[in-house]
């Protein structure tokens, strides 16, 4: 079981909200977040409700500031609880929408994805098992977008704006 608290202000000052499982619309409990601190657990925080819009990645410790998980804005409204998986990762990609053109699997994070892969677009993948998360940057910077076991036919399915992704992560304990 996981914990996560938001405060509305930095530092954990303020109002303070605790969330133990996903809510998809956490503005009717706090109306800015400034800090969290994750008790327990591994989260995805989103800047919109139901899941939506920038994606951050939050493992168990304190988070002063927006500015401390890479966020840009103080705008948190919803977040899920990313189960504990502890057997292997593995997960294919494709160069083409719908499993189509040339395709690489991965059971390892991967700091470049050009470097290996000799482009940075993905359109389409497959995440066989474990919890992955795509960054928008080599080096595991920029936009993040989690990644659970299932079919994502295009970028979009996982909530990109652009197939561009740089850097891919497992998600582990």
């Amino acid at each position: 079981m996981g914990k996560i608290i938001f405060y509305e202000d930095k530092n954990f000052q303020g109002r303070s909200y605790e969330c133990s499982s996903d809510c998809a619309y956490l503005h009717s409990h706090f109306s800015r977040c400034n800090s969290i601190q994750v008790e327990s657990g591994s989260w995805m925080v989103y800047e919109r409700p139901h899941f939506m819009g920038y994606q951050y990645f939050l493992r168990r410790g304190e988070y002063t500031d927006y500015q401390r998980w890479m966020g840009f804005n103080d705008c948190v409204r919803s977040c899920r609880m990313i189960p504990q998986h502890q057997g292997s990762f593995r997960m294919k990609i494709y160069e083409r929408s719908d499993f189509g053109g040339q395709t690489m699997e991965f059971t390892d994070d991967c700091a470049s994805l050009y470097d290996r892969f000799h482009y940075n677009d993905i359109h389409s993948c497959n995440i066989q098992d474990g919890y992955w998360i795509f960054y928008e940057h080599p080096n595991y910077r920029g936009r993040q977008y989690l990644l659970r076991p299932g079919e994502y036919k295009r970028y979009s399915d996982w909530g990109a704006m652009s197939s561009r992704v740089g850097s891919i992560k497992r998600i582990t304990i």
